[in-house]
């Protein structure tokens, strides 16, 4: 019974997070380097790990965030191996380097909790969305674990003046860095969008990446906020 499984077998652990096939996300956890993860994202762990859901810092997170929306948080501490996975979504393993990365809440699987990070609205779409967009900022040295549903394209806005367009219910995250504005176009909205009414499109421009995934969030992301 053994033979024909040997091939799903976990490998050896070579990096703080790394993929398990496409779908899931395998974290090696130790003693003082806890992680934040999605709840309800664990399907499986070895060794002695505990959960704590909706810490501290998560709920001051909360607080600030004035659309009281965001990814619903659990700390992950111990030592020994964690699964986590989203509804069989593809996952995304990211290792910052001091750089950012703007992250759209419900695509956002896990972090290190030592990294800094913030829910911020995204500049220059409040009059096109009501309120705005809001999105979650992570930067620092460290690990964080995408979901996207189906295999993304990764998008280099290359840094010149050429706009990059995306439908933002495809959007799965981006640099910060980048400049960023909405876009209105009645022509487009056959192409872009499954909605029916005019086409909006976010424009991004300068130097860095956007992570687009090939299926629309179910979410109205873009609605009245407030």
């Amino acid at each position: 019974m053994n033979q024909p499984l040997a091939g799903f077998a976990p490998a050896p652990v070579t990096a703080r997070m790394e993929n398990h096939g496409n779908h899931m996300l395998k974290v090696a956890m130790q003693t003082g380097h806890d992680l934040f993860a999605r709840v309800g994202s664990m399907v499986a762990y070895e060794g002695f790990i505990q959960y704590e859901p909706s810490p501290s810092a998560v709920r001051q997170i909360a607080r600030d965030w004035v659309t009281g929306e965001g990814a619903p948080l659990m700390k992950c501490s111990g030592d020994g191996l964690l699964y986590l996975a989203d509804y069989g979504a593809n996952v995304v393993v990211i290792n910052l380097n001091g750089e950012g990365i703007s992250v759209n809440a419900t695509n956002l699987l896990a972090f290190d909790a030592h990294l800094t990070w913030g829910v911020e609205r995204v500049k220059g779409l409040a009059k096109f969305a009501g309120q705005g967009l809001w999105n979650t900022k992570i930067s620092g040295q460290g690990w964080v674990a995408l979901t996207s549903r189906g295999k993304p394209i990764v998008v280099d806005c290359g840094g010149g003046e050429d706009e990059t367009y995306v439908d933002p219910d495809a959007l799965v995250a981006w640099s910060p860095n980048l400049k960023v504005k909405g876009k209105r176009s009645f022509r487009a909205q056959s192409l872009i969008g499954r909605g029916s009414g005019e086409a909006f499109q976010m424009a991004f421009s300068g130097q860095g990446i956007v992570v687009v995934q090939p299926s629309e969030d179910s979410t109205d992301r873009l609605r009245v906020r407030g």
